[in-house]
């Protein structure tokens, strides 16, 4: 392939846009040419010239965008595309990375025909197998989303599988996953023939070319210094691969990207006998640790050890990636894993060991988006081993952001602005690379942990509650408490329960609820606020602020520790130690003020819980905390107080209807979408960003709403459990997806959150989503291809300005409006 790769970037030398920036070393008619210069400026400066770079430069083209300017600072498609293993795969978990796999297969089947370059595209299908009832039910979950977006795929039997791909062993095997339009291709093919796509449309293409600086003034990007001179340009966007953390230090303004590298291993042996099919399916078996697929007849495997290798933690040392170092040892377990997989092939012979970096960002999910520092800078690396997979989709969302202001798919889980300044330590992410890797292929439950880069954010009550038995979750490095176990739990087996079904700490989050519902519970939500501020929402406000305004944004959260106090008892306890009355009637819903509580001042208390229950957030500066924590617990004995966690708050939002920011909501939602009218002022005559669209929208309708559900037929203690992501239907007809769920204790039945569709039978358009149109509707919920009848509702009874609370506003006939 490296010859190919050679002869295909000589042979495209001399097209329009495509310029050696440098004679090639060892050639004596290149070295009396002299060096091509670059041009003064341009629109767009891309770096990088492996499949993310040649794949936004494509897209960016195919928009109308003609100057544009592609350095690379080696050869293109010489780095960790030059030795991906070629694996398409849809099967993905986030809704957003199948969309994009499936698009990049579309256009990669296509590639070949618009280009007349050869991309080795052979439709091949994967088969992801399953050793264990728990893997079979992950796969089956992956199955029905990929189904109600039309990916085709099937559960299939172990005899099934063998009969696909008759060299299997599959004796140990519980089932599989066949997804038949699933393919295998030359990335660096790939990536010439984007590249040779955008130069016919005027991207021009320079190699040798490195970018030693990106120059900003006033927070706009403005250039980028060369080896080889300055361009002047508008935008800059980063695909530099394992390159981009350094490179996103060379500015005025440094660009946070974290990522780091690891060594990928996989082995590549001489044909069969009788060689493989080119239409040999892909085989993934996650619970060995390996994915197999043919090569020339041959196989190439390998796969993700418990135990990875950083590599580059010190930073970049060389131009173009080469094959490091053979392990054999390391590879060891995988080989065997390989064999049992595979016996017959003992028979072959191994031509090599390739050795090659991958690079994995903090959260397995791949880094696309602008700069919250730096308008102008965006970022598009970090592909967790899945670079060919995302590749077209990736590039065609990010170019559409920049030509239009936002891609036209939500890629809010994806955002560059999702870290924060954690994620920026070389020391965290070899760390968290080294479990970001394994997790690849592990079996992923739900409420799943990272267990690096813990205990470095959290509240000054942490060793308090750790102390009484809070069971830790951690988000964006700050430990929340999830739940508290009583002394007479087993800890250790409460923490090793992982299922997709009725999980241990059920009656544990059910006292917690009870207790908020009858009497009082304390939650520390410190890490709440942080979240909120400090990723998406923060660079939003900073970003609209006017520059000629008296106005200053600072995040003050770190100065303050919430605890949210919780239940009908939360008025006496905190009238107790104010001296001040709490009642509605004094301190009405969503009233604030600063008052003390017990010795401390300048006590900022808020009614309202984001649960839908009565009580007080109390936002308190970071020295008393620990005095208000202990005054609270010890006022509160003689109202039944406790300490409760994020489960629990869980459970009582979703059961109350409450929406939750980044969970059900984000960006892309408007207040018409999810019940959030009456926060609107759209008729007092106040102008705000955004109004006009709501105005619209208000007169046209909207196209999707969010919708309560609660399951009918469902048994708690025998099927598997939503969690969410489970598809939708409306009178058997796929409608949406859950954004969320939770057990409803008080309902006694699992509630989800969602927002549904208007799809027409027709074209499949999305239409106007009426009120009546959610109401007349028999609806389901997909779990793991298991269909549950479930009724839906719009919005809740209870409403949010009112501290009465009666049993019979949440039985589940006054809720269906009977």
């Amino acid at each position: 392939m490296l010859h190919r790769l050679l002869a295909a970037v000589r042979g495209r030398g001399s097209r329009r846009g495509w310029r050696k920036g440098s004679p090639a070393r060892g050639s004596a008619s290149a070295a009396a040419a002299p060096p091509v210069a670059l041009p003064a400026q341009a629109q767009v400066v891309v770096c990088g010239g492996g499949i993310m770079g040649t794949s936004v430069a494509y897209h960016l083209s195919k928009m109308g965008w003609k100057d544009v300017v592609l350095l690379e600072q080696g050869r293109l498609a010489a780095g960790s595309t030059r030795f991906c293993a070629g694996i398409l795969s849809t099967a993905r978990h986030l809704a957003i990375e199948q969309k994009m796999a499936d698009y990049s297969n579309k256009l990669y089947h296509q590639l070949e025909q618009e280009t007349g370059i050869q991309t080795g595209y052979t439709r091949t299908g994967s088969i992801f197998l399953a050793q264990t009832q728990d893997r079979l039910i992950s796969l089956k979950r992956i199955n029905s989303r990929l189904n109600v977006v039309g990916i085709p795929c099937e559960i299939v039997s172990p005899k099934k599988v063998a009969e696909l791909h008759p060299l299997l062993n599959v004796h140990d095997l519980v089932g599989a996953m066949h997804v038949p339009e699933d393919a295998v291709v030359s990335s660096a093919d790939v990536a010439l023939a984007l590249a040779s796509a955008a130069s016919q449309s005027g991207v021009q293409i320079y190699d040798r070319t490195s970018i030693l600086h990106v120059m900003v003034k006033r927070g706009q990007v403005t250039g980028v210094e060369t080896d080889k001179g300055q361009i002047q340009c508008q935008y800059f966007v980063n695909c530099a691969g394992q390159w981009a953390y350094e490179l996103g230090l060379c500015s005025e303004e440094p660009v946070s990207i974290p990522l780091h590298a690891c060594e990928h291993f996989y082995l590549l042996t001489r044909p069969w006998e009788t060689p493989l099919p080119s239409s040999t399916p892909t085989v993934v078996d996650a619970d060995g640790r390996i994915y197999i697929r043919n090569w020339q007849g041959g196989i190439l495997s390998g796969g993700f050890e418990k135990n990875p290798k950083p590599i580059f933690t010190e930073g970049k040392n060389q131009l173009e990636i080469q094959n490091l170092q053979e392990d054999w040892d390391h590879f060891e377990p995988l080989l065997s894993s390989l064999l049992r997989r595979m016996p017959q092939l003992e028979t072959l012979e191994i031509v090599k060991l390739v050795n090659c970096p991958e690079t994995f960002t903090p959260d397995m999910r791949c880094i696309m988006g602008e700069s919250p520092s730096v308008r102008g800078y965006f970022v598009l690396v970090g592909m967790n081993s899945a670079g060919l997979s995302f590749g077209g989709g990736a590039g065609k969302y990010l170019a559409e952001w920049m030509v239009h202001g936002y891609p036209s798919e939500n890629v809010w889980e994806l955002d560059l602005k999702r870290f924060g300044a954690l994620q920026s330590s070389r020391t965290f992410l070899r760390h968290r690379v080294m479990e970001v890797m394994p997790l690849l292929y592990d079996l992923k439950v739900p409420r799943w942990d990272f267990q690096t880069g813990r205990q470095l954010r959290t509240s000054p009550l942490y060793d308090r509650l750790d102390a009484q038995g809070a069971r830790w979750m951690e988000k964006h490095g700050f430990e929340r408490p999830k739940y508290f176990v009583p002394p007479d739990k087993d800890l250790l087996a409460l923490e090793q329960s992982k299922t997709f079904y009725k999980p241990d700490w059920f009656e544990i989050v059910e006292s917690e609820v009870k207790c908020c519902k009858e009497a009082v519970c304390v939650i520390d939500m410190s890490s709440f606020t942080k979240f909120e501020i400090t990723v998406h929402c923060w660079a939003w406000l900073k970003k609209y602020m006017p520059e000629d305004s008296n106005l200053i944004l600072e995040d003050v959260t770190w100065k303050y520790t919430a605890l949210n106090l919780i239940g009908p008892r939360a008025v006496d306890v905190l009238s107790e130690l104010s001296y001040a009355p709490m009642t509605p009637d004094h301190f009405p819903s969503l009233f604030c003020k600063e008052m003390s509580v017990g010795y401390a001042n300048g006590i900022r208390v808020m009614s309202m819980t984001h649960t839908g229950e009565p009580g007080f957030m109390l936002y308190i500066p970071i020295e008393y905390a620990l005095h208000v924590y202990n005054e609270v617990m010890s006022v509160g004995q003689k109202y039944g107080i406790r300490n409760a966690g994020y489960y629990a708050l869980r459970s009582l939002r979703i059961e109350k209807f409450f929406a939750f920011w980044g969970q059900d909501l984000n960006t892309l939602t408007t207040p018409l979408e999810c019940g959030g009218e009456s926060r609107v002022k759209l008729d007092k005559g106040v102008d705000f960003i955004g109004r006009d669209a709501l105005l619209q929208q208000r007169q046209n309708g909207v196209y999707k709403r969010l919708t309560m559900f609660i399951l009918d037929d469902h048994d708690t203690d025998l099927d598997l459990w939503p969690w969410w992501g489970e598809p939708i239907y409306r009178n058997g007809r796929y409608v949406g997806k859950t954004t969320s769920s939770a057990y409803g204790y008080t309902l006694e039945r699992h509630v989800c959150l969602g927002f549904v569709h208007n799809f027409s039978e027709d074209t499949g358009e999305e239409q106007v989503v009426t009120a009546d149109f959610i109401n007349r509707g028999e609806y389901e919920i997909d779990i793991a291809g298991h269909r549950f009848q479930a009724k839906a509702k719009l919005y809740p009874v209870p409403s949010l300005l009112t501290h009465k609370r009666r049993k019979e506003d949440v039985e589940l006939s006054d809720l269906h409006g009977k």
